[in-house]
């Protein structure tokens, strides 16, 4: 590709903003925004996809992501809150809420631990197997197409690279 030719990295919104940045503070490394800014940009356009295809079936992602995640445990379908917040990306505030309306719904019952008179044990009633059993493989769908742009090399790069970001800033 020579130079004069226009390059999809430059036709993004964050491509346009680092140019912007690169004209006007010329002083300040902007590099970084060529990965975050785009990463926090794709959050938003999967979030809009994945939620456009949930609603199908009747879901938005917190709710569908407590479904398929006790889902995937196996029977019982169980765990507690605790259990589900180290791996769901919700706050401890945002999983409360997901769940009383889950509870509500019908989806999960919230019984206390028989073990920890604290604790709360959610599980997923049938409402909740069979809402997770019909969205799961729409969702990997949606996941894949939203991918589908990437050869098998650099979707396997990506991964690697993003994996990698994660694991050095959660430290």
């Amino acid at each position: 590709m020579n130079e004069a030719a226009i390059r999809y990295w430059d036709l993004d919104r964050v491509g346009r903003g680092m140019a912007k940045w690169k004209r006007e503070r010329p002083d300040i490394d902007c590099s970084g925004k060529a990965v975050v800014g785009r990463i926090l940009q794709m959050h938003d356009i999967i979030l809009r996809a994945v939620d456009k295809k949930l609603a199908e079936h009747g879901l938005k992602y917190p709710t569908y992501a407590v479904l398929a995640t006790m889902r995937v445990s196996g029977a019982p379908y169980q765990s507690s809150p605790t259990e589900l917040l180290s791996t769901l990306l919700i706050t401890s505030g945002g999983l409360s809420n997901v769940l009383r309306r889950m509870e509500k719904d019908g989806f999960i019952t919230r019984t206390a631990n028989k073990h920890d008179g604290r604790g709360v044990v959610v599980q997923l009633t049938e409402k909740g197997i069979a809402a997770a059993d019909a969205s799961m493989a729409d969702h990997a769908a949606i996941e894949r197409e939203l991918c589908g742009c990437l050869s098998p090399e650099l979707h396997d790069a990506v991964s690697k690279a993003l994996s990698l970001m994660i694991t050095v800033a959660e430290k």
